[in-house]
């Protein structure tokens, strides 16, 4: 019964309009990947790639009309802080819907991602996720999203992708190496490729030096 629950409940069981997310891609054409939300299979790869239960800093580049942060909020735990940086005032706007003490909604470039945590007050993150669509900007803002991930990225954390098209990994591998999985989802429209990188913790970082 919900009565009995220990968990708190906040705003976090609605999901995103199709009709809204429509509107926000003709708005926002080179913001978004998709005319349609993410599938709730998606979202389950997501969430299972960037393992979300036990990660206590979260930032989601990209979260356009919030559908799938709504999911990464129902999948955190109670102590845990969801940052999103969204590019769009449009979508920002959207965002504040979302009623919820552990959600902080920044309107903001990707590029700027260590300032907005500083400005936050917040320390290195243990996933960093992104819907941003690589392939919509140009190669040198690409770059330097990819890099202010990894200066971000605390020791160990990973970097989850999910994209259309693989123009993530040709820009993300010279900056983070390797993508340490990657997972197609076939049911989502259109299919989605889902990345995954990893910070190298202390050990290693020395092992790779010796």
């Amino acid at each position: 019964m919900d009565g009995e629950s220990s968990s708190p409940k906040y705003d976090t069981a609605r999901r995103t309009s199709p009709l809204a997310f429509f509107r926000g891609f003709l708005r926002e054409p080179a913001q978004v990947g998709s005319v349609i939300p993410s599938s709730r299979f998606l979202e389950k790869r997501i969430v299972d790639a960037a393992d979300l239960s036990s990660a206590r800093l979260v930032v989601e580049l990209g979260p356009g009309t919030g559908g799938t942060t709504r999911t990464f909020l129902r999948n955190l735990g109670p102590d845990a802080r969801l940052l999103s940086i969204e590019l769009s005032p449009w979508f920002h706007e959207l965002l504040h819907e979302i009623d919820d003490p552990r959600f902080i909604n920044h309107q903001g470039s990707a590029e700027d991602l260590e300032e907005i945590l500083a400005q936050h007050q917040l320390g290195q993150p243990d996933v960093v996720i992104s819907g941003i669509p690589f392939s919509k900007m140009p190669e040198q803002v690409g770059t330097r999203v990819a890099q202010a991930v990894q200066a971000s990225l605390a020791e160990g954390g990973c970097f989850v992708a999910y994209q259309f098209l693989g123009d993530v990994a040709r820009i993300t591998t010279p900056v983070m190496g390797p993508a340490v999985s990657t997972a197609l989802e076939l049911l989502n429209i259109p299919p989605m490729r889902v990345y995954r990188w990893l910070k190298p913790g202390p050990a290693e970082s020395v092992g790779a030096n010796t």
